[in-house]
């Protein structure tokens, strides 16, 4: 029964640590979408300023 108690503790504390590493992993995937994201929209900004064109997925570029 003693044993039982053990893997049980250890099994509580396992899923606590784990748990401490995922809302910490998902905190920092959060900050660095939005990173990601300011990024993409400063690089879009500055496209714009200079009149460059993305090309999305379907268009063809002017060479076409």
């Amino acid at each position: 029964m003693e044993s039982l108690e053990e893997k049980i503790a250890h099994l509580e504390r396992l899923t606590d640590d784990l748990s401490a590493v995922i809302a910490r992993q998902d905190t920092e995937i959060a900050l660095l979408t939005r990173k990601v994201q300011l990024l993409l929209d400063a690089e879009a900004g500055r496209n714009r300023s200079e009149g460059a064109h993305i090309f999305g997925g379907d268009e063809k570029p002017p060479h076409y």
